[in-house]
Parts: C-alpha cells; sequence; structure tokens
C-alpha cells in the first residue's frame, strides 16, 4: 500500500500508470489533487496467483486471434469471475483498512484502475479497465478493488491487448482509492488542440456535474479553444443530462433545469484559469497532457493528467522559430518508422539536413518557403510530385504570418546552378551502370576484411563514395532529361492532340529500368519451377507452415536443384531489395527468401511459360505503335512536320534515359547491404565478447554510435531497450505530410471539381481505366493475387514490383509521378492512382472498384 505522497513516476510498476501520475500531480505546486492511495501490483500478483488454473487460462487467452470476439468474450468473463470470487488475504485487507481509516472510513470514494501500461507516454490504455465511483465503507471498498482486478480482462482491454502484442502476463493491476470530489462541473483539458495537433492551442471540454457523463459521450459538452492566454472559440451545447452521485452509492443521470441547459458552465476566467493550470501541467511531465478536472466550491481539483499519444512527435530545433516540416518518407514511398542506425545512414546519406521525430525523417521547408523564388521552387516541385504535399504548403502560407516574407538573395543571373543537357546516347546509360557495378564490386571486396573501428570507418569513408556515384553531375543530367522529356510530350501532345498522358504508353519496355526487369526476372523463376510438382507442391507447404529456411531442402526434390539454383540466382541479382529497403535494418529477400515463396507461386498459377519475354515484348509493341500512330497525327497538322520531328527527338530521348531513373537507388541499395552484412559480423562478435545482448542491437544505434561502441566495448543497453520501445510505438503513429513547429499535422486536400460523388480523388499516374476486385495488401508477403486484381496498399518502392506482374491496376495512399510505383505501372501498362487518402481504409479487401487512371480517381462499384 502506497499514499499518493510516496508516489512518482518511478513507481509505475508498483501503481501503473495512473497511480504514477497522481503521485506525481499531489507533488506539483499549485495542483490540488484528492487525496488517497494505492492497492500496488504485488497485492494483484499475488491475488492472481491465488487463482486456480490461471496460467492455463492466460496461455489459452494468448492463443488467441483479436478478431475472435466470441472465444475472447467467454473467456475473458471466466477470468472476471475468478477474480471477482477470490478471498482476499487478511494482512491484505488490514493493511488497506487502515489506509481507509486515515482517508475515513466513511468517506465517499472513486476506486480507479490503474494498469502498468495505462497512461504511458508510448500507449494509451484509457478506458480499457473500469473505475467506480462514490463508493463507500470497507467492504464495498474491497469489492470494487476486486472488481478492478478483474476488469483487466474485459473483452475490450484484452483485444487491445491482443492487437498491440502485450503479453497479458507482463500488465499488472494496481488500483487507485481517492476520496471523492463532488463538482458542479467538470471535464476534460487537452493542452494540445486534439483535431489538429497544434500544441499553441489548448481545448476545454466542460459539462455541469461528473466528468462521466462526458468520458461517456451521454451529454455534449461546452468547447472552449485557447492559445496564448485568450479564448478564440467558446461552442456552449445544450446540456440536457448530468451526472450526479447517487444517496444510495454510485451515481445517477438527472436532468437538467432548462434554465441552466444553455447557460456557460465555465466563465472566460475560469477557462484560462485552467488552461494555465494545464500549460504547468505539460511543463512538469515534458509532452502535451489529457487532464481530467473538476470544479467544486470555486476551485479546481485534477483527478487525472495522462499524455496525449495520438499526437505526431515534433522535431527537436531548441528555438521557439517557426519551422515548416515535410515528411521525407512520403517523397521515398517509406513512412514506415526506421530504427536509429538506418535514420543515421539515411542521414549521412542525403545532401539535405534532416531532422528526425516518430522515427522518420522531415526537412525543413520554412527558410525556401520566405522567399519567392525558393516558395515557387518548393511547391512547383512537391506540389507537383504530390499535390495534397503542395495544398498543405499552400495552407500554412495562406495564413500570412506563419512564414514571414523576404526578398530573393542575390545569386546571379540565373538565380542559382543550372544542370546541362546531356547528349541523347544509349552509351551515357550502360556506361553510369558500369560505374555503379564497379564502384559496388570494389566495395564488397575490400569491406570483406575490415572490423573493429577500422570496418566503421571504412563504411564512412565508403558513404562518400556512395554520395559521388549516387549524385553524380552525369547522372543528374539523365534523371532531369527525363523529367523534361517527360513533361515536354505530356504538355505538347495534349495541346496539339488532345492527347492525355501520352507518356504512360510510350515509357512501356525501355531499356535498363532494373526494376522492371525484377518483376519479369521473377516470372523466369517461376518457369524454372513450373514443371517440377513435387517442388511446387512443397514451396506451397512451405507458405502453409510459415516456413524461414528452405533452400537447403530443395535439392533433395525431383527438380529442386534447378529450382534452387533458379532462386538462388535471383537472390543473387536482386536479394538486397526489400519493403522500406532505404532503411539499412529492414529484412532483405536474401536473409528471408521465403517472402518471394507467395509471389513465385502467383506466377506459376496465373502465367504461362515465356510470359516474362512476352509481357515485355508486348510492352514494347504497345509503345511503338503509339510513337506511329501520334507521329503521323502530328504530321497532318500545321507545321506538322517540324512538330512530329520535335516528338519523335523527345520520344527517343524519354526511351533512351528512362530506365536509369530506377539505377541510382538499386546501387545505393546494394552497398547498404554489403554494409548491414559488415555490421552484424561485427555486432555478432561483440555478442561473442558479452558487449551486446542480440546482434540486432546494433539497429537501435547510431552508426556513429556503434562506432564508439566498438571502440570501447561498452553499451547503454537501457538506451537500447527504450529506443526498441520507442520504434515499436512509433508503429502506430501516421505521419503527416506537412507538420508544423506549432504541431500542426496537415494531410491537404485535392480542390477539384471533375471528380464524380463518392469516388476517392488521387493523382493520375499511368493511364488507362480498369475494373476488378481490390486486394488490400499493407505487407508484400501476405499477398494473394489473381489476374484482373487491383492492388490496393499503403505505398509501393521497388521491392513491390514483383506484384504487378500479376494485376491489372494500382492504387496507393502515397506516391507521384516520377516515383517508383508509377514508373514501373507506366511500364507494365497498369493503370494506376496514387496520393489516395487513406484508400487502405476506405476501399475493402474483395469490393470492386475502376481505377481511372488517366483522370486521376476511383470509383467503387460494390
Amino acid at each position: 500500500m502506497l499514499g499518493f505522497e510516496q508516489i512518482d513516476r518511478t513507481t509505475v510498476a508498483e501503481v501503473g500508470g495512473k497511480g504514477a501520475h497522481l503521485g506525481e500531480l499531489s507533488r506539483t505546486g499549485g495542483v490540488r489533487v484528492p487525496a488517497g492511495f494505492c492497492v500496488t501490483t504485488d497485492a494483484y500478483r499475488r491475488i492472481l496467483a491465488s487463482v486456480p488454473s490461471i496460467d492455463e487460462r492466460l496461455d489459452r487467452l494468448s492463443a488467441l486471434e483479436p478478431d475472435d470476439h466470441t472465444a475472447i468474450s467467454a473467456l475473458s468473463a471466466e477470468i472476471r469471475g475468478v477474480i471477482e470470487d477470490v478471498t482476499m488475504p487478511a494482512e491484505l485487507v488490514a493493511e488497506i483498512g487502515e489506509a481507509l481509516a486515515r482517508l475515513g472510513d466513511q468517506t465517499p470514494c472513486a476506486v480507479r484502475s490503474s494498469a502498468t501500461a495505462e497512461d504511458l507516454p508510448t500507449a494509451s490504455f484509457a478506458g480499457q479497465q473500469d473505475s467506480y465511483l462514490n463508493i463507500t465503507g470497507p467492504d464495498e471498498i474491497l469489492r470494487h478493488i476486486r472488481r478492478c482486478w478483474a476488469s483487466l480482462f474485459t473483452d475490450r482491454a484484452v483485444t487491445y491487448r491482443l492487437h498491440h502484442r502485450f503479453d497479458h502476463r507482463d500488465v499488472l493491476m494496481a488500483v487507485v482509492v481517492q476520496r471523492m470530489v463532488f463538482p458542479e462541473v467538470a471535464g476534460i483539458l487537452f493542452t494540445a488542440d486534439p483535431i489538429t495537433s497544434n500544441r499553441k492551442v489548448a481545448t476545454v471540454e466542460a459539462s455541469w456535474g461528473l466528468g462521466e457523463a462526458l468520458v461517456s459521450g451521454l451529454v455534449n459538452a461546452d468547447v472552449f479553444t485557447v492559445r496564448d492566454d485568450q479564448v478564440l472559440t467558446s461552442a456552449i451545447a445544450t446540456k440536457r443530462l448530468a451526472v450526479h452521485v447517487s444517496p444510495d452509492g454510485g451515481t445517477r443521470d438527472t436532468e437538467i433545469a432548462p434554465d441552466q441547459q444553455t447557460q456557460p458552465t465555465l466563465t472566460e476566467a475560469q477557462v484560462l484559469e485552467l488552461v494555465r493550470l494545464g500549460r504547468n501541467l505539460e511543463q512538469h511531465f515534458g509532452r502535451p497532457q489529457d487532464i481530467e478536472w473538476c470544479l467544486a466550491g470555486g476551485e479546481f481539483h485534477i483527478v487525472q493528467s495522462r499524455p496525449i499519444t495520438t499526437l505526431f512527435p515534433l522535431p527537436e530545433t531548441g528555438d521557439q522559430d517557426n519551422h515548416v516540416y515535410v515528411s521525407v518518407g512520403h517523397q521515398q514511398m517509406m513512412t514506415d518508422p526506421m530504427r536509429p542506425l538506418g535514420l543515421s545512414l539515411w542521414q549521412l546519406t542525403t545532401p539535405r539536413e534532416m531532422h528526425e521525430a516518430g522515427g522518420r525523417l522531415f526537412v525543413d521547408v520554412a527558410p525556401m518557403l520566405a522567399t519567392p523564388t525558393g516558395r515557387a521552387i518548393v511547391l512547383g516541385g512537391l506540389g507537383g510530385s504530390d499535390p495534397l504535399m503542395g495544398d498543405a504548403l499552400q495552407t500554412v502560407l495562406d495564413r500570412g504570418d506563419f512564414i514571414p516574407s523576404r526578398p530573393d538573395e542575390n545569386t546571379g543571373p540565373a538565380g542559382g546552378q543550372t544542370t546541362e543537357a546531356v547528349e541523347t546516347d544509349p552509351a551515357v546509360v550502360t556506361e553510369l551502370i558500369a560505374e555503379t557495378q564497379a564502384s559496388v564490386a570494389t566495395l564488397r571486396r575490400e569491406i570483406e576484411t575490415r572490423s573493429g573501428t577500422e570496418l566503421i570507418d571504412f563504411i564512412l569513408a565508403d558513404i562518400g563514395e556512395l554520395r559521388r556515384v549516387l549524385f553524380s553531375p552525369r547522372s543528374s543530367q539523365v534523371i532531369v532529361a527525363v523529367v523534361e522529356a517527360t513533361n515536354w510530350l505530356n504538355e505538347n501532345l495534349a495541346d496539339w492532340l488532345g492527347e492525355k498522358n501520352a507518356v504512360d504508353v510510350l515509357s512501356q519496355s525501355v531499356p535498363h529500368n532494373i526494376t522492371s526487369e525484377m518483376g519479369l526476372a521473377l516470372l523466369d523463376v517461376a518457369d524454372a519451377i513450373r514443371p517440377h510438382a513435387e517442388v511446387v507442391a512443397f514451396l506451397q507447404q512451405v507458405v502453409d507452415e510459415g516456413r524461414e529456411d528452405f533452400l537447403g531442402d530443395l535439392a533433395g526434390l525431383d527438380g529442386g536443384r534447378a529450382a534452387r539454383d533458379a532462386i538462388q540466382g535471383y537472390l543473387d541479382d536482386y536479394g538486397m531489395r526489400c519493403a522500406g529497403e532505404i532503411d539499412i535494418t529492414r529484412t532483405r529477400w536474401s536473409e528471408r527468401p521465403a517472402m518471394l515463396v507467395p509471389a513465385i507461386l502467383g506466377n506459376i498459377r496465373n502465367f504461362e511459360p515465356g510470359a516474362g519475354k512476352q509481357r515485355f515484348e508486348q510492352g514494347f509493341q504497345e509503345a511503338q505503335r503509339k510513337e506511329h500512330e501520334l507521329l503521323t497525327r502530328l504530321r497532318a497538322l500545321h507545321d506538322g512536320e517540324h512538330k512530329a520531328a520535335e516528338t519523335k527527338r523527345m520520344i527517343d530521348r524519354l526511351r533512351t534515359f528512362a530506365g536509369f531513373r530506377e539505377y541510382p537507388k538499386y546501387g545505393m541499395v546494394c552497398r547498404y547491404f554489403s554494409y548491414k552484412q559488415a555490421l552484424l559480423r561485427e555486432a555478432g562478435r561483440l555478442v561473442e565478447a558479452g558487449v551486446l545482448r542480440d546482434p540486432d542491437d546494433v539497429f537501435y544505434l547510431r552508426l556513429q554510435e556503434f562506432h564508439e561502441v566498438v571502440r570501447t566495448k561498452e553499451v547503454d543497453h537501457e538506451l537500447i531497450l527504450e529506443r526498441r520501445q520507442a520504434f515499436q510505438s512509433y508503429g502506430t503513429l501516421t505521419p503527416p505530410r506537412v507538420l508544423t513547429s506549432d504541431g500542426e499535422a496537415l494531410t491537404g486536400e485535392y480542390r477539384r471539381d471533375d471528380v464524380p460523388d463518392g469516388a476517392l480523388a488521387g493523382m493520375a499516374v499511368s493511364g488507362g481505366t480498369v475494373e476488378g476486385r481490390a486486394r488490400v495488401v499493407l505487407d508484400m508477403a501476405d499477398a494473394e493475387l489473381e489476374p484482373g486484381d487491383i492492388l490496393v496498399t499503403a505505398y509501393t518502392d521497388p521491392s513491390w514490383t514483383p506484384l504487378f506482374v500479376a494485376i491489372a491496376g494500382l492504387v496507393t495512399e502515397v506516391g507521384g509521378l516520377m516515383t517508383h510505383g508509377a514508373v514501373v505501372a507506366r511500364e507494365y501498362g497498369l493503370p494506376a492512382v496514387v496520393g489516395v487518402d487513406q484508400a487502405t481504409r476506405l476501399i475493402e479487401d474483395g469490393q470492386r472498384i475502376r481505377v481511372h487512371g488517366t483522370e486521376g480517381y476511383v470509383e467503387f462499384l460494390s
């Protein structure tokens, strides 16, 4: 038993999240917290140990799936029943009695659950367990303590833990017993706006009586917003009901007198006083707070304060300036969180300064937005590739005062350096590819002999070579040539012939597209395996049983050696790839070849032999026919020969260079995999030496930090654990396209009037229209696709390309005209719409949809 005066944030393990926060609150000057005590988790642990067959029941509960509602309900009710009926030890009853006597035996109390995974910075279990109000007398207090213990196994709490993979044994229950306050008004204060995430705007919700009416949704609340110690808005609701204490214990609903229903619950002065109190608590806890409060006798009492876990974190800057951050992940088609090693390596690779928040990277574009030229570059570049990001940035600019304008700096007549044009010569591409291959080969040869600090120094030096190859002027010239040719062709052919997005067909089956070749090469692997029924059956067993290590077992099967060689050959060329490959810590296909097996089996089922070469040839012929058609139509126009000649020149330029667009990233990922293999070997040596506990501990250290660990043979295990937990929590957050230093998360809107009612707007990136069954896939390894299916997913990086050969269309939440999914969709001739906000939530798996790849929207057909 611990009184509030004995509790602080270090005692979460003993008193749970809610109890720890109440203890902290009671220590904070100027905050009134009703007196109370906590029945600690040790008491719960002892009680649980006395429950018959509890271990067997918990094992059964852990084995359930989160969506098995019937089984969860039945088993949870069984566990609650035995806990509520348990006999409490006499010494525990005596301890609770003594603590209660200090409050007053007949003092009405609130009895609240406080789980060890509740009200934490990284996860909010708010509302998952039960609380009881106006409980009087020792016997009733004891009964409701048992009910709080049992509430750890409500259907809702169990399902939440299963979803978030919390072990039921790891979450313990303390119980808060606290003197009741009988308020005239109660409610909730958010010290950051819960809708916009703006850290500078506080929101107060208030209703008559106890706050339970508001928390349970029984009544509408008065809502006040406050910024800079001024009330911005006041929305006074009609409040017909209130919750008050009942003379017989517990609570009851009461009707509000008609003349009081539309009266404000708080004066403006009270609202400001409450927000000031909330700001003090926010400063004390170090993050925005969700605060439960009540007003009694003209004084505010705080009965709970927990972190707001739904807010996306802000980059740390150390200044008070206004910043506008754009998401790097939305540009790189990887919006998942990255581990510290991945973040640090990407920051070392890129020429732009990047800021970290929520396991993601952001670039501050505020300095560029401040000048006319910079603003045009940012809105034109980012807005052109991602209209939602462009709209979000424009929203910030339209406010007028967030980014103060300043004149352009004198950068010379051209406003900076320009990229010279490159000659349309296929040899340029082959030379660039050869240079990358030679550089990677040198790295692979030389890194093998490095270890210790020499290895880290070698990698840091080689990053300079990576950047030299990745950002070489000639490579930039080729990529700029592709963008310019694409824009020229689309704009002029639309103007001269009314042809929309002509490049979508003209860029099919271009040479040297390493990503498209990767998808077609997996069709060749399927060709090698298809004749061997025993191998096909074995691979299906690999999928059904979730086997990981299978390549070594192929040799003993009829046709197994040929199958193994085909798969290994594919891995030799492409095994360094994976979903989210810009994060060096992600598992590569070579590390887990089983990830490719579902796609291989799909290709065996859905395609005839030779489909890879046939598809490439088909795309090539379609591009040739389109070129001939366009040039013929152009020659019939006024000045047609000139227009046709210029168009032919641009088509040749497009087809010569478009394939190379994918190669720089391939070269980068090849290097990353070599780095990763070497770093894991070094981490393995440190595990053997007892320095690290697990080889993947290196993933939770920045590269420079790992250098220090290798040098000193010392590591902060608590830091690694803390980062592991933080990384897991970041996975529950959705990164915004644009984030301001005020904390606002802006997603942007499509401001279009050409989208039919009920359709989902997006960005047209690959022309054509297709109808089919939507397959909503969040993990490539879970994809079960059939011909004619439309892939709907959050994002696609190059690793998703093997799935593209089996689909009829593509819809993604993230993407742009020149991102990987769009480029490959055009080459394969797939209608595609990207940037469809919340597509994976709004489109149901199996639903029939129509993708308008030319117009840029998705319609529902069922």
